[in-house]
């Protein structure tokens, strides 16, 4: 690529809560540009949507963008010209069929594994959103990303944090995956421990779905959402860090911080504590990952700390937020565990969302399927495929099953 050619980018899961906020970072560094008489760095190459066909369309019409995929959808519906890509696959073959430079993997839950995996395959940087690509299938996407020189940017705040952490260690250019370096004792990411960080147990296992999507600091879409409540959300962080960064079940680490301004951080082995702090917005860790190794002016409002009257810490209740220990038990085990534990927290969210069961139940059917699902080789995209199919058969054949009159 020229010096000071923009950087290529295909936003997977554009109609999203992250892919939306990507795509106004784009437009607020093309903002920037035009103001030191210099051209976008960054230039759309590519959407993907799941079925929102309206909202693609506009998308792809504001930002000039020649190819998009609609999972599902009626493809009348998009600009004349743009070619489009219909169906299950759509997405992956827009990664195949599009020169990029970068592509923003925000698709929510395991449909983003096969064209984050494209992408790697490709030697595309991927500025991954998804975590539970990794989770699924971090013993594919990991070495084929070392094979090709593919970067996998975080974009979740956790990470993102982590990272910048690590660059006073291993130096600003260096970027996932990483080996662990010699220095680091361990890695703790913070978690605001949702909605239901002060609920009785008893009270977490009756929560309602309009409670659980009630979350006190993020604002996300609804699967992320739930998982937040129920910490799953910070197990599968676990599981991705493990990933990113090198570092065992027993480097790492978690902490309740309801402020959620110290985003995670690295303890070394001489006793020092190096941390993130920033505000809860999403578009900070995004803008730091489409623009990495560099940094541009943000446009999202400061961290007053002189404002800040406190930040509390404390360990988290793994009796009342069991998924913390699967994500330990999803790091040792290996090979498929990851993809059984993601799909059946997947299915059984999904049933929690549609009214089917309480929120205790999602937990409890969580651990069945990956107790009940023997864990095998990840040598294959097609065994991650078929870990996870199982594990939401088990889910699914679990749940309470409509009755006729």
């Amino acid at each position: 690529m020229p010096p000071h050619a923009p950087k290529r980018l295909i936003v997977l899961g554009s109609t999203g809560s992250i892919g939306r906020q990507t795509l106004d970072v784009v437009a607020h560094l093309a903002s920037l540009a035009r103001q030191h008489g210099r051209p976008a760095p960054i230039e759309v190459v590519g959407l993907a949507a799941g079925r929102r066909a309206y909202e693609l369309a506009d998308q792809a019409r504001e930002h000039r963008v020649g190819s998009v995929a609609l999972c599902q959808g009626e493809a009348s519906l998009l600009p004349e010209g743009v070619r489009v890509h219909i169906g299950p696959d759509a997405a992956e073959q827009l990664v195949r069929e599009t020169q990029a430079d970068i592509v923003m993997a925000a698709v929510v839950g395991a449909a983003g594994l096969p064209a984050t995996l494209a992408a790697v395959e490709q030697g595309m940087d991927v500025a991954l959103a998804n975590k539970e690509t990794l989770v699924a299938a971090g013993a594919l996407v990991v070495p084929q990303a070392r094979r090709t020189g593919s970067k996998l940017l975080p974009v979740d705040s956790e990470h993102s944090a982590l990272w910048q952490c690590l660059h006073a260690i291993n130096g600003p250019q260096e970027a996932p995956p990483m080996q662990p370096p010699a220095s680091v004792r361990r890695l703790v990411l913070t978690a605001s421990g949702g909605p239901f960080r002060t609920w009785s147990a008893n009270e977490i296992s009756r929560a309602t779905p309009a409670q659980a999507l009630d979350h006190p600091t993020w604002n996300m879409g609804p699967k992320v959402t739930v998982d937040c409540a129920s910490l799953t959300n910070k197990a599968l962080e676990v599981v991705e860090a493990h990933w990113l960064f090198g570092f065992p079940s027993s480097q790492l680490g978690v902490l309740i911080h309801p402020q959620s301004i110290v985003h995670s951080f690295i303890e070394t082995i001489d006793g020092s504590v190096l941390a993130q702090l920033g505000i809860s917005d999403m578009r900070v860790p995004i803008q730091f990952a489409l623009t990495h190794p560099d940094r541009a002016t943000g446009h999202t409002p400061r961290l007053d700390l002189a404002s800040l009257a406190r930040l509390d810490f404390e360990l988290p209740d793994e009796s009342r937020f069991p998924a913390l220990s699967l994500a330990r038990w999803v790091i040792d085990s290996g090979g498929t565990a990851g993809a059984i534990f993601n799909a059946a927290n997947e299915a059984a969210v999904e049933a929690f969302l549609a009214g089917m069961i309480p929120f205790g139940r999602i937990g409890e059917l969580t651990q069945d399927a990956c107790a009940a699902i023997t864990s095998t080789a990840l040598d294959t995209l097609g065994d991650a495929l078929d870990a996870d199919a199982r594990a939401r058969a088990h889910v699914r054949a679990r749940l309470p099953q409509p009755t006729h009159h």
